[in-house]
């Protein structure tokens, strides 16, 4: 009787000393789930292959962009599609507009030299007086031009004036086409030159669409020099047709 009252005070003790199942679970810590973070080095190789891609694909573009001038340059430096000499001597290497240099319109209208870029250009250099020969050089400019026919919106001719003189009266009319600038003596050897035993002045100057300057013409060039240079322009302008459109994007000076 005892072992039995024993029995089952300890099975009623047993019963209420056991949680009930919803305390037993509210007292269970929760579970987290921790993901693991990539090894570093695994990090940094996969930025730097991203990169090398990214640098890979800038570099094909440029190349794609720059295929065109490239094939004309060598189709008339290498190549040569009339397989003739130029009557031109080519410049080489070929010399950069001055960065940062200032010109100045006749009224005295600052302006970036820069600013020429994006035509072919013929150019002529002479004091504001304009003697003889300025004169038989800017007579040649113009007809050059004028003979390019459809193409010649892809050409500019340009009077760099050299000094602070006015130029002549009487040749005004005849300039209308034709871009006027006064420049320093700096600006000028820093970027065009004569040949040796010549003055700047004496030469014409072929200037591409970039703004290197590529081509000098003889000295005191006539009218029958003017027919091999037009043949020389009209190859420049042939090789470059695939790149270069008429017109700048900011307009003519």
């Amino acid at each position: 009787m005892s072992g039995s009252n024993l029995s089952d005070a300890f099975s009623s003790r047993a019963a209420s000393a056991a949680p009930e199942p919803g305390a037993q679970q509210a007292q269970q810590p929760l579970g987290l789930t921790v993901h693991s973070l990539p090894p570093t080095g695994d990090a940094v190789a996969a930025l730097q292959r991203s990169r090398g891609k990214g640098r890979w694909q800038m570099l094909a573009l440029l190349l794609v962009c720059a295929a065109p001038v490239v094939a004309s340059y060598f189709t008339y430096y290498v190549i040569r599609p009339d397989g003739k000499r130029s009557f031109g001597e080519l410049i080489d290497p070929q010399r950069a507009m001055p960065a940062q240099a200032r010109v100045y319109t006749l009224d005295g209208r600052a302006l970036r030299l820069d600013e020429l870029r994006g035509q072919w250009l013929l150019v002529s250099v002479a004091p504001g007086a304009c003697d003889v020969d300025c004169r038989n050089n800017l007579y040649l400019q113009r007809q050059l031009r004028e003979t390019m026919g459809r193409e010649k919106e892809r050409l500019d001719w340009v009077w760099l004036v050299s000094d602070d003189a006015e130029p002549p009266a009487d040749i005004a009319p005849a300039l209308a086409q034709a871009t006027v600038l006064r420049t320093d003596a700096a600006t000028l050897d820093a970027w065009l030159a004569p040949a040796p035993g010549h003055a700047l002045p004496e030469h014409l100057y072929v200037v591409d669409p970039m703004g290197h300057w590529m081509m000098r013409f003889p000295a005191h060039m006539d009218r029958s020099g003017a027919a091999s240079a037009k043949r020389d322009l009209e190859r420049l302008l042939r090789a470059s047709a695939s790149w270069d459109q008429p017109g700048r994007e900011q307009g003519k000076p």
